[in-house]
């Protein structure tokens, strides 16, 4: 039996799952102007998942690459989601 495929699943979906709370934390106490963290980490987790040998190591560290690069998108969406009242905006954060 091969568990690889379980193992990515399982793997992508904790990944998935930590990055929701990442994101609106960011967004919380930093603001938008994170994404370029989110940019360098999810390319360079892309390039090393180019040179692992283990399949499910390297498909793991490739999702957590597009998760990274995907969560630059979910940071705007997280600032109009803040506007629009859907999440508490931090008072202590500086405005534009």
């Amino acid at each position: 039996m091969y568990f690889e495929g379980i193992i990515i699943g399982i793997g992508t979906f904790i990944i998935i799952g930590i990055f929701h709370p990442i994101v609106i934390k960011g967004e919380y106490h930093i603001g938008k102007k994170i994404w370029p963290v989110f940019l360098v980490a999810g390319i360079m987790a892309i390039i090393i998942s180019l040179f692992l040998n283990n399949v499910a190591l390297s498909a793991l560290i490739g999702v957590l690459g597009f998760t990274l690069l995907w969560s630059i998108h979910e940071i705007i969406e997280q600032e109009k989601r803040v506007e629009k009242g859907w999440f508490p905006k931090n008072p202590k954060k500086e405005e534009k």
